[in-house]
């Protein structure tokens, strides 16, 4: 996965954190969690606040 796969990123984390409610998640640590999920592939320096905009708005809808 890379940082544009939002969708994936998001199923992603919702399976690994389902307790978790996306909202509260600081974009430092939503920006560790992609990183460290097994499938992502991506450098850190091609992620920014829009990405993990987009990467918690999927999560959102996918834990609804």
């Amino acid at each position: 996965m890379k940082w544009t796969d939002s969708q994936r990123i998001a199923e992603a984390l919702y399976d690994k954190y389902p307790d978790i409610d996306p909202l509260t998640v600081r974009f430092t640590d939503l920006r560790d969690w992609v990183m460290a999920l097994e499938e992502f592939d991506d450098e850190g320096g091609h992620c920014g606040e829009k990405i993990l905009e987009a990467i918690q708005m999927c999560w959102i809808d996918e834990a609804r």
